[in-house]
Formats: C-alpha cells, structure tokens, sequence
C-alpha cells in the first residue's frame, strides 16, 4: 500500500512566493519612508538656508509670527513658494521620467526625448517675439501650450495607435531638433526675446512665487495622479506587447495616458522653472537598482526622491557662491553629466 509522504520542511524546502515577497515589501516601505524624512530635511533646509544668511529664530518667525520685517518677506514670500515650487517640479520632472522610461523601454530616457522640453521653449519664445508675453505668468500657460502640441504631434508620427516605442524616440528626436532649430533662428532675429529667455532657458526657481505654484499646482496634481495609476499596466507592457494583450492591458489607453501624463507633468514643470535636466533621468534609474523593475515602487520612490535632488541642488546652489546664486539648472547639470557618462559606460545596465 502507497502511503503519502508529508511535504518536505527541512532547510531545502522552498519558502512560498508570500514568505520571500512579504519582507521585500516591508524593506521597500521602510526605503519609501526613510526618502520621505529625506525629503522633509531637505525642504527645511531650503526654507532656513540661502544666499542670504539668517538665524534659525528669524526663519521660525518668519514662518509662524508673521511681521512684514525684511526677514519675514524673504521666508515667507520667497523661500517658501521657492520650496514649494521645488518640490512640485521635481515630481513632475522624476515622475515624467519614469513614465518615459517605461514607455520607451530606454533606462536612459529623459523627458526631452518626446520633444516637451523643446516644445515648451518654441512655444515661450514665439510668444515673447510674436505676442509681447514677459512675465513669467505668461510664459507658463504658453509653455504648457507648447508641450502639450508637440506631444501630440509626436505620438501622431510615432504612429498613433500603432505607436511602438522605437517609432516614439525617433519621432520626438526629430521634433526636438526641428524645434531646437526654430528657437535658434527666432532669437537671432529678435534679441529682446534672446535677453528675455535667457535666464528661463537656464532653469531655475528663483523667480518662484505663491502666483506660479497656484498656476501649476492643478496640472502636476492630475498628471501625477494618472502616472501613478499607470504602474501595473506599465508593468505589464515591459514583457512585450503580446504578453501585456495576453494580461489584458490595453496597450493604446495606456500610451495615451502615458503622453498625458508625461505632458502634464514635464509640461507644466518646464513651463515654471525652465528646462531643468537630468532629475528624469538620473532618479528613476538609480532607484529602479533598489526597487527592482516593478513601476509601481520606481513611480513612488521616484516622485519621494526626484525633489530631494532638485531643492537639494537648488541649496548648493544658493551656498556655493554667495551673496550671489548658482542657478538649479546649471547644478543638476554640473551633477548630472558625470552621472550619466558613468551610466553609460556601465557594462551590465538596468534592463526595463
């Protein structure tokens, strides 16, 4: 007679899928929750700390005691919408990142790869020749205008529904290029628009206020909300578009929501503060070595920690060289470039 024998439960008996997931979760949580004390750190820093140099009882009245003092003035009405503005547009920049990263399959694509960025400045500089805009109200809706066009005429080329991320990447290259050109040509022609874009096109938050961040606040709001809410089917889409049908997403909403959300965010982003580079690059990338490939953990790590690296350049920024100030573009980039040549010449790099 067979007799059954009990599963095995010595020391080379699998552990269940719940027994491994369970404490990778718990770590992942933990890392989340640590980037966000990172986070808060870092945004007090940007309120107490900057080219103008004051004690820490000036920065606590300043924010909760209120007197209208030279002191007051620089906390409230311009350190705080400055750190709130940072914190804002490096979501935006690190989530619009990620989702371009998933979307194209690239560990190395940035937001300027679809032709926001280059939209955005097409868009400012007609507007400061061809309508008169000068204020940086103005520049934000024509910003935001400008990447929301070239997303769509990129995806339109890329082959709308048929839209394959190979087709996306040539589509927005040869639009940033197009575009890059144009802004060439118009501010040749025109040097007050020269003068005027100059210090937008450098990126920076300096010209930060409480008008700004109300202006922009709905758009990374809603397109932070939708890339967020992508991270299964982008999930799903990074094992081959068969198998993604075969899991039932649905490939073209997702792209669609994809460029929207990617609009939304690196769009309203550019259009505040400039083209600010490497933040969509850099961070997604280097959280995705701790978080794996699941997007669900790179989306939220990667909108944590994005406005870590961008406030936390925009300090260094303000430190380095005072009384005067080092613009945030011009930081991420001194800290971006070394990072992405060490990226790329990584033999064995992240795979989507």
């Amino acid at each position: 007679m067979l007799v059954e024998s009990p599963p095995e439960s010595g020391p080379s008996a699998a552990p269940p899928p719940d027994a491994v997931a369970r404490p990778r979760h718990a770590a992942r949580a933990a890392g989340l929750a640590g980037a966000f004390a990172v986070l808060a750190l870092i945004a007090v820093l940007s309120i107490a700390v900057g080219a103008k140099q004051m004690p820490l009882d000036e920065v606590w009245h300043g924010l909760f005691h209120y007197s209208g003092t030279t002191s007051d003035v620089v906390v409230r009405d311009l350190r705080v919408p400055r750190t709130l503005l940072g914190l804002m547009v490096g979501l935006g920049l690190g989530l619009s990142g990620a989702v371009m990263q998933a979307l194209t399959r690239n560990p190395l694509a940035e937001p300027g790869i679809l032709g926001v960025n280059a939209g955005a400045a097409a868009a400012v500089v007609s507007a400061i020749s061809f309508f008169g805009a000068s204020s940086l109200s103005e520049f934000v809706w024509w910003a935001f205008l400008g990447a929301a066009v070239v997303s769509v005429v990129v995806y339109v080329l890329g082959g709308s529904r048929s839209a394959t991320p190979v087709r996306l990447a040539l589509a927005g290259t040869a639009a940033s290029a197009a575009l890059v050109g144009y802004i060439n040509a118009v501010q040749l022609m025109d040097s007050k628009a020269l003068d005027k874009l100059r210090f937008w096109t450098v990126g920076s938050l300096a010209s930060a206020n409480m008008d700004t961040v109300r202006q922009v606040a709905p758009f990374l709001l809603v397109g932070a909300v939708l890339a967020l809410s992508l991270g299964r089917p982008l999930n799903a889409m990074a094992m081959g578009d068969d198998t993604a049908r075969a899991l039932g997403a649905n490939l073209t909403r997702t792209r669609v929501g994809a460029m929207l959300a990617i609009t939304l965010l690196c769009g309203a982003a550019t259009a505040a503060c400039g083209p600010i580079v490497f933040i969509g690059l850099m961070i997604p990338h280097l959280v995705r070595v701790f978080t794996g490939p699941d997007m669900r953990w790179v989306l939220a790590y990667s909108a944590v920690l994005s406005p870590v690296l961008l406030l936390g350049a925009d300090v260094v920024g303000r430190v380095v060289t005072r009384p005067a100030e080092l613009q945030v573009g011009i930081v991420t980039a001194l800290i971006g470039g070394p990072v992405f040549i060490y990226l790329v010449r990584r033999k064995r790099m992240a795979q989507l």
